[in-house]
């Protein structure tokens, strides 16, 4: 399969999957429009034809550790979807990043925009998007030469 060198965060959640692109030369990220989903094969449906879109080279997903860097449910549920998005193209090459701290950035991201009057409304509907860019960009930081 063609790669680019572009790789593709995901914020994963229970309805929603925050998206974002990003490449290594440019050590930047771009939000995409957010997954929203009642099922797991939609979800996973709905990634493959992204997959089949960006062409990613790598695919960094978000792990929510404890702040104790402790496994918790949603961490174990992380893996689960992992394990899953795996079998749709086992030659891609799947990181799981510490994401502590992402979503609660995007926020004070997102709220900062907002006191400044830069806030649109569609960025209130991509946060997770917006934290899945901060998950690559910290990903891309801690991995400079991948």
């Amino acid at each position: 399969m063609p790669e680019s060198g572009a790789l593709l965060a995901i914020d994963y959640g229970t309805r929603k999957v925050g998206l974002a692109i990003g490449h290594p030369l440019t050590g930047s990220a771009q939000p995409l429009e957010p997954i929203r989903y009642r099922r797991p094969d939609a979800l996973l449906g709905e990634l493959r034809q992204r997959l089949e879109q960006w062409q990613p080279g790598r695919i960094i997903i978000g792990l929510p550790l404890a702040g104790d860097g402790s496994e918790t449910d949603m961490s174990r549920a992380v893996r689960t979807f992992a394990a899953q998005l795996a079998g749709l193209d086992p030659q891609r090459e799947i990181c799981l990043h510490d994401e502590r701290m992402s979503s609660q950035n995007a926020a004070r991201g997102f709220a900062e925009r907002r006191r400044q009057g830069r806030a649109r409304r569609r960025d209130a509907a991509r946060l997770d998007s917006m934290a899945a860019a901060l998950i690559l960009e910290s990903w891309m930081s801690e991995h400079p030469h991948a």
